[in-house]
This record gives structure tokens, sequence and C-alpha cells, in this order.
């Protein structure tokens, strides 16, 4: 991070320099320190710039010019979501920064950074990555401007972009640009986007197909008849005799070979940026078709124009195997912030210190998250005998460790080794989710791996307890009430969070999320076994506000079901459109990707005003006093005026307390509020995982 530290191991110079806008942790779960320790091992020298003045050029200087790029991320999580709350206010702190500091990154980081960086060194390679430029590598609806804008390469001037998960990509890179190849000519990497002549193709043999075709009225895929006859061969067909011409049935294996061959030389050309910029319906096609291209097994190379210029996207990176995952988190992580830090505080680390990442990836689908634009959805698992080993290592290197595991997981809890029944029909598979209408007759959901981390895990020594605060997947969880017993037995310390984000059919059809059925199974086990186990144990569900699909009716019903439920939430979250996910595409274009689109296809509704916007958001906390009044007037509005009493089926009382404006209200004898046992609050936010996903809680801000 210095030129001391520089000059104490012998460097006179970095291969590679990163920066990001967040505080230096060297710990798996920050994308920078992953990075950094994987790119060490390949046996590069490398540095890292946290969270500099951008007003400037001198601390991108600081590090001296490196000999072979700048790797430029946002840090962690993308920098507006971390600046700016769905309602466009400035947050008060920055869990990534110590002592929590706010305002220690700019707007649109990983542009301003790579400019700096541009400014710093004319002549230097840069390389952009993370969740930021993930979320920004095509033209996007941007929710802070409300606009569309371009590609974040023309506007950070880098030289090329890996998104996902990219140690394949950023490996590759590094040691052939370290070998002499120029940075302009590699342009064969999976996971990579950059810039291109306008018409650009990598050879002659390529084919362009423009997505308007793709995605037509009629089936999208037209699935390969196994009945199919073809000539035998290319030539003319030669008659027999009687006037037949001679036919062969072609196997399976031949039409996949030949599939595949003419995948791996295909581009899908979407929509200008000037074209989708303009016209909302061709923003939710090309919306649709990016999502459509997303499985690395079939992912074909995207193209975007962008003026005279075009954006090329080469497919998703192939996930890493078992083997490959266990290698990069047993990196020699110090599993600690950096020395430089001293005493202060950074609340990320404090959230995950003890925690362990066992999986990436989600085959959810679920509309508004960004773990799919990211990291996709194959599960990458690590095997029981790395997590063990990392558990001990935290056990015994980490300061404070009392012999409490956080959590054992990921984006979600309970998806660790799940995967398609069978490798072909996965790479075949072009499902926006494997769980969503239904899950998938194909999808694996055997929990048995888990059941014996978790049983291995906590029987380890110097481990008292191995909690889980990764948000679970309960539809997955009732197939396998062994795991739910496992689980509610000896993991819940009290609470556990799930996500049904609504009741309505309405609002979760827009989502992919499924019915209130699952989750109903789900808390009649749950509560089965926690009485079985002598516990007093609850769920703490999380729900979205003003999600596209949302009407003030499905709100109202949703606080109705909270209340029935004894439920008050207390920290809740109004929908906020990240770039590139489906919901967002909802939001801006009003139309609805997850359907074929055209002209009259189905209009979603969308609340976009800020007053409505916090009406919903009211229903959520219909118990605080400060919300009664804009309920008050929205149910008469809604003909619900029946809601307004002190009755237990009435939703808001007539009356309103003399407290201050937001003051909660007063319990006791002839309080209708729950004992503070039933009171379920959300936990604080946690931090995201490698490349900005590593969350705790479900993908979401409040």
């Amino acid at each position: 991070m210095s030129r001391q530290e520089m000059e104490s191991l012998g460097w006179d110079s970095c291969d590679i320099v990163l920066v990001t806008g967040d505080a230096y942790i060297d710990h798996p779960s920050f994308g920078m320190a992953l990075v950094g320790r994987l790119l060490e091992a390949q046996g590069f020298r490398v540095g890292i710039i946290c969270q500099p003045d951008w007003n400037s050029a001198v601390d991108f200087k600081k590090l001296g010019e490196p000999n072979l790029f700048y790797g430029v991320t946002a840090g962690n999580m993308d920098s507006m979501v971390n600046r700016y709350t769905a309602d466009h206010k400035i947050r008060s702190d920055d869990a990534y920064t110590p002592n929590a500091e706010p305002n220690k990154r700019p707007d649109r980081a990983v542009t301003v950074y790579s400019q700096r960086c541009r400014e710093a060194f004319p002549g230097c390679n840069v390389v952009i990555g993370s969740i930021e430029a993930s979320l920004r590598r095509i033209a996007h609806y941007d929710y802070w401007s409300d606009k569309v804008r371009r590609s974040v390469l023309p506007d950070s001037k880098a030289d090329i972009l890996v998104f996902g998960n990219a140690e394949r990509a950023i490996v590759e890179l590094a040691h052939r640009l370290a070998k002499g190849e120029k940075i302009a000519s590699i342009r064969d990497l999976r996971g990579t986007a950059f810039m291109v002549p306008s018409g650009w193709v990598p050879s002659e043999d390529w084919d362009v197909t423009d997505s308007t075709q793709i995605d037509t009225p009629g089936p999208l895929i037209r699935h390969v008849d196994p009945y199919a006859m073809e000539p035998q061969s290319s030539s003319p067909p030669v008659a027999t005799a009687d006037g037949a011409l001679p036919i062969r049935i072609v196997s399976r294996s031949e039409r996949l070979a030949a599939l595949r061959e003419k995948r791996a030389h295909s581009v899908v050309r979407l929509p200008s940026y000037e074209r989708v910029r303009d016209d909302p319906v061709l923003y939710a096609h090309a919306s649709r078709t990016f999502h459509l291209e997303s499985n690395p097994g079939n992912a074909r190379a995207l193209v975007q124009a962008h003026g005279e210029r075009d954006v090329w996207l080469n497919p998703p990176p192939i996930p890493l195997t078992t083997e490959e995952l266990d290698q990069v988190y047993e990196l020699p992580y110090a599993r600690r912030p950096h020395p430089a830090y001293g005493e202060a505080k950074i609340p990320a680390w404090e959230m995950i210190r003890f925690s362990v990442n066992i999986m990436r990836g989600c085959f959810g689908g679920c509309t508004f998250c960004s773990i799919t634009e990211h990291e996709g959805r194959i599960i990458q698992s690590r095997s029981e005998d790395s997590v063990i080993r990392e558990i001990e290592e935290m056990r015994d290197k980490t300061p404070g460790f009392t012999g409490i595991v956080s959590d054992l997981g990921g984006p979600t809890a309970n998806m660790y080794h799940l995967k398609c029944k069978d490798e072909k029909i996965e790479t075949a598979c072009r499902r926006l989710s494997c769980v969503y209408p239904d899950i998938c007759e194909n999808l694996g959901t055997d929990h048995a791996p888990l059941i014996s981390l978790y049983r291995r895990a906590r029987t380890l020594k110097g481990v008292k307890k191995v909690l889980i605060g990764s948000g679970l997947r309960y539809d997955l969880a009732v197939r396998s009430p062994e795991y739910i017993k496992e689980l509610v037995t000896h993991h819940v310390g009290g609470y556990l969070k799930i996500a049904p984000e609504h009741t309505e059919m309405g609002p979760l059809s827009k989502m992919m999320k499924p019915g209130m059925g699952a989750y109903d199974r789900f808390k009649q086990l749950f509560d089965r076994f926690s009485r079985e186990a002598g516990k007093e144990q609850y769920l703490i569900p999380y729900f979205i506000a003003a999600h596209p699909g949302t009407t003030d009716e499905d709100m109202m019903n949703l606080a109705l079901w909270l209340k029935k439920n004894n439920f008050r939430l207390d920290q809740v979250q109004t929908f906020l459109p990240t770039p590139m996910a489906l919901a967002t595409t909802m939001y801006h274009t009003e139309r609805n990707p997850l359907k074929k689109l055209s002209r009259d296809s189905e209009v979603v509704g969308t609340v976009r005003n800020g007053r409505q916007r916090k009406l919903q958001k009211a229903f959520l906390r219909y118990h605080d006093p400060a919300n009664w009044p804009v309920l008050r007037e929205a149910l008469k509005a809604m003909g619900r005026a029946d809601l307004i009493g002190n009755g237990k089926k009435q939703l808001i009382p007539a009356w309103q307390p003399a407290t201050a404006h937001g003051q909660p209200e007063k319990t006791g004898k002839n309080s209708t509020s729950p004992s503070p046992s039933r009171v379920a609050q959300r936990p604080s936010r946690t931090p995201a995982k490698p490349f900005a996903t590593r969350s705790r809680t479900p993908t979401r801000k409040p």
C-alpha cells in the first residue's frame, strides 16, 4: 500500500496496481484482497491503492507506474448504491471505510478512478471490473440520473472490462501482457468486454444475428426435433430408382456438436445505445436478450453499437471447479484490515470477520437481484475440507474469536453443492430461474452435503456454535425436512432470515418469487422443530415496497398479513433499481421482459413518484404512528375506511397519539403491541461477497 512497503520487499515497481473504493481488508470476502492474493500467487508484484483522493492524480501515482496494468474497481459495492438510498438521500455512513466515514469515494467511482489513472500515466493499460463495472457493461438505465446511460467502457476509457467472478480472465490477461502481447489484441477471453470499430468481428467465419430476429412472436427457442432427418451430405441428394430421396437420422450428439460449433462463432447484435435510450420497448427487448444469453454453456457473444464504435461482450466466464475455488479461498490472507488503519473500526469487517463463504452464484433468478448479472446462475461450491480448514484458520488467526461462527453461507444459505442433475441439460438450458414458477425437475435439491458440513463444523475443537446468517431459500429447504431440523436445532440464534418479499401474486410474479404456500410449509416445519428442540425461535421475513407490478392494494393486503401474523418490521426497504436487473427494466420501460415483447405486450404498473413510494413503504410499518395520517388518507381514498379503528382486524387506529413525529407508540396494559420477543426486527445490512455479492442477507439495500 505504500512505497515503504515496496522497499521493504525489495521492489522497484509493481506489475499490477489495484485501485479500490474500499479500505484494504486482507480477507477473501473482499474483492481486491482476493484478486491481489490470486495475482500474487501467480508471481506478480501487486500494489493496492485504497480510497484515493480523486480530485487529482497525485494518489494514483504513489506506487509508480505499473508494469502491466491498473486494475480499477469501485469496491465490494456499487458506488451509487453505497452512497445513496432508494429515496436519493446520501447515506450517513460507509461500512467499507475506517470508522464508517462517509464520502470517501466519488459517484460512479470506476469511471472517475479510470480517468485519474489515465491522467497519472497516459500510456498505462487500464482494466476495470467488479460489481459496478459488471452491471454497466452495456447500455443501462441509471436510477440516479433517471436516464439510459452508455456502457461504462466509453465513459471510463478503459482498455478492457472483466465481468463476473473474473479469476480466469484476470490471471490469463496478466500472463499474456507479461509475455508482451498488446492489450488491444487480446479479444478472446471469456468474461471480458471491450470497444471495437463498428462492424468488427474476430474472423470472417463469424455469424452476426440481429437480436430482433431471435425474440419474435412464436417460440423463442426452436427445440431440435429428435426425429429430424437431414440429407446425408451437403451435396444435392440423389434420388433412388423409385424417386425417393435417401435419408438418415441425425444423432443428438451430432446436432448438439454442430450447435455448439455454430454458437462459438456467433454474435448477437443488440439494438444500439441510441435506440434503447429512445425506445423503452427496444430497451426491454435488449434486456431480455441479454439475460437469455447468460448461461456459459450456450451463451453467444453480444455486441451493441455506441455511436461509431461497438461494445463487444464475450460469453460469460466458465465457473470455477470445486478444486479451483478451494485454491482461491485458501491463499495466504492475513484475515484482518491492513495495519495502516490502526484501531479504526471498519463495519464491513466487523460483520464478516467470523463468517465463512462456502459457495457463490444463485439460480433463483429474482428479478430485483444483481447476482445473476454478476456471479451467474451456476452454483460454485467449495469442498467440505476446505471450509473446515478456513474455520480452523479463523479460530487460530482472527483476533477476538470466541468460538461463535457467525455464518456459513453465501448469496443464499442453502444452495451449497446444488446443481442440475444432467450436465448436458444444464449446458443447453436457457431458463431464467431454476426455481420459478416451480422447482425444475432437473435440479438436484439434496441438502445432504450441507448437513454434513454443518455437523462437522460444529464439532471442531474451539467452536462453540455455528450460526447461519445468510438468507435462506425456504422453497428449497422444504424439500429436505432433515435439513430444516438440523438447521433449527443447532444453527439458529433465535431468529432466522428468509425473504418472501411479498404476499400477493401480482408483485411476486414480477419478482419471480414463490407464493406464500411455500412459506407456510416452511414455517410449520420451523415451528415444529423449534418446539422439539425446546427453543423459542422466530422467522424474520423481508419484504419490498414499490416493486414493479405492486399496487397500493397489494401493500395493504401485505400490511394486513403482517398484523395478522404479529410482525412489526423495524428496517424495511423500498425497491431500488440497480443497473441491468430485470426488475429495473420493468421500472424504466413498464414492460415485462420475462415474456416475449412487442409493442402491445403486457404493461407493468410502476411506482415512480415519491409520494406513492413513501405510502407503500408506510404500509410495511403500519404500526408506526408517524405513518398513520398518510395511511388513513390512503385507506379512505381506496374505499377501505373500514380498516381504520381499534379492532383486531383493523389496520390502524382512528386516534393519533400526542407524541413527537416519528416517536414509537406507547406500550403498556392497553397497548396492542406484541411482546418484545415477538417483534421481528431486520438485522443491519451486511457486506457484499467477493466482487460485491457476499451478502449475508439477500442482495438488496435498505
